[in-house]
């Protein structure tokens, strides 16, 4: 299969480059697949997983916000939190999922609300990442 060259990049500096064969990412439009020779694209990322092919290999991840773009064939993430499915620790994901849920059922507050929405669906998308 074709390959194109793929950066992944967040705060913490670079995460991955290489040549992939296959990306699937999850937008704020929704899920897109790029593949080798895909036209020019940018795009701010969504919360969700991520699958990157990579010698006919699929590694699974959890990534959340940020931009991707595809220019002159190379393709580049950079990632508020990009998390590869093995590196993530099941039991802290866990954790901040019960504690979202928890200050789900305490808070009137609307703006604390969304804040604990957005905590339970960071560490929802972790696990499931991770599985």
């Amino acid at each position: 299969m074709t390959t194109f060259q793929l950066q992944i990049v967040t705060p913490d500096g670079l995460l991955f480059e290489g040549e992939a064969e296959r990306l699937v990412a999850r937008t704020i439009d929704g899920d897109v697949c790029i593949l080798a020779r895909h036209t020019e694209y940018v795009t701010a990322l969504g919360m969700g997983q991520a699958r990157v092919t990579i010698d006919g290999k699929v590694r699974k991840a959890a990534c959340i916000g940020g931009m991707l773009s595809v220019s002159g064939g190379r393709v580049r993430i950079v990632a508020t939190t990009f998390e590869w499915a093995e590196e993530i620790d099941l039991e802290r994901a866990q954790r901040a999922r019960e504690r979202a849920e928890e200050r789900l059922k305490q808070q009137k507050d609307t703006r604390e609300i969304q804040l604990a929405e957005a905590k339970l669906k960071r560490a929802l998308v972790r696990l499931n990442a991770s599985r």
